[in-house]
């Protein structure tokens, strides 16, 4: 991951900083060894991310390394940024208001500073503010005795981000159980990269429970394709590995296949597909096999990828609700925006369409780097209401 956006770091560190160098570090002092201690944190930045590309390898140590990197990284090098930014913005508009460079430089000094605190607060305390998010979905196709029925969704455990934090899961164990739901859906990306990331957290994920059972799906990291593996035999040897400690867990994955849930004498679908995501990602997904048997039933589904929504879900099925997971709302938003609406047209939350649904849940847990700010952590209660 980090050779992927090697360059881009690389060019965002030595950008900011050789603005800021020239615009104001050589002003400060005409001692050049003073003027290279501003330089001192960047090399070391830099030598740390040559080390970590040099020798990544995926493992849980030295993902958690890159992860703390990345904290470190985005605290010194988001500010200095954004202070370049506005200074930049101050300077052009200098020659028309005069107290336009002042400005620059203040904002830039308070939004540099708010950046930092984002960043502090969302590596200490975000990923972990479990929040549980309350929504009702109508349908005039719901059977009378499913009105009220309660789904708990959660998504994107990522566990080897957080399996070092046994109490934070054991914390969010019990506030899914909580909850009281029905039936308890998860939509995928269990893991980082390897089965063996649930090693020290099995027998806390197995206590989840709910009447009619734990369902789940496969999300494009449990496919570990992220992995240098010797061989493909030994990747699909960890796929096969992470299926069976899900059923030794007690939840029930849904590859491709249905569950059929039951009021009385009346019943609805639960559907689940393996990844079915636009490239680079898998692409597992058979939906008409996992549908088969469900006809004239109304039917939820679990696929981790939003877009599969409108690509196949809407334009060539019945299906009234799917559940989906994978944009994480990019772990960060500010006053209702996303990065994440920038690669997906549906990013979190609610989507109708003639009545049909999408639910994106942004996820539980964090890709290599424990950090959230504004896109908390969530569980999500879905009630089904007859209209």
């Amino acid at each position: 991951m980090l050779l992927r956006i090697f360059l881009f770091l690389l060019a965002c560190m030595l950008l900011s900083d050789w603005y800021i160098y020239q615009a104001y570090i050589r002003k400060l002092t005409h001692k050049l060894s003073l003027r290279l201690l501003y330089f001192v944190p960047t090399f070391l930045l830099l030598l740390t991310l040559v080390i970590l590309v040099c020798n990544e390898d995926y493992s849980d140590r030295e993902t958690h390394i890159a992860g703390i990197y990345l904290i470190v990284y985005m605290a010194l090098t988001i500010p200095k940024g954004l202070f370049s930014l506005c200074s930049l913005l101050g300077k052009a508009f200098k020659r028309l208001w005069r107290p336009a460079g002042t400005i620059g430089t203040a904002t830039g000094l308070v939004i540099g500073l708010a950046s930092m605190g984002m960043v502090l607060y969302g590596t200490l305390f975000g990923w972990h503010d479990y929040q549980v998010k309350e929504i009702t979905f109508q349908s005039n196709d719901l059977p009378e005795a499913f009105d009220g029925y309660r789904i708990v969704q959660f998504s994107d455990l990522h566990i080897g981000t957080i399996a070092g934090y046994p109490k934070q899961v054991q914390r969010l164990v019990n506030l899914i159980n909580a909850q009281k739901g029905d039936v308890i859906t998860f939509t995928g990306d269990l893991v980082n990269h390897r089965a063996t990331e649930l090693d020290n957290v099995e027998s806390i994920l197995s206590q989840l429970h709910a009447p009619d059972g734990v369902y789940s799906v496969l999300g494009n990291h449990d496919y570990s394709t992220y992995v240098k593996w010797n061989s493909e035999e030994e990747r699909l040897a960890n796929v096969a590995d992470l299926e069976k400690r899900q059923a030794t867990m007690g939840w029930q994955l849904l590859n491709n296949d249905h569950t059929i849930l039951q009021r009385g004498d009346t019943c609805i679908a639960l559907i689940g597909v393996e990844n079915q995501g636009l490239p680079p990602f898998p692409q597992h997904g058979d939906l008409p096999k996992a549908m088969k048997g469900t006809e004239g039933l109304f039917k939820v589904l679990l696929s981790h990828d939003p877009t599969h929504w409108r690509r196949e879900v809407l334009p060539q099925s019945d299906i009234q609700l799917m559940l989906a997971g994978h944009t994480h709302a990019m772990q960060f938003q500010l006053f209702g925006f996303t990065p994440a609406s920038w690669f997906f047209p549906e990013s979190h939350g609610l989507y109708l369409d003639n009545g049909r649904g999408l639910y994106v849940n942004v996820g539980v847990g964090e890709v290599m780097l424990p950090f959230r700010f504004g896109a908390w952590p969530e569980i999500t209660v879905i009630t089904l209401r007859k209209n």
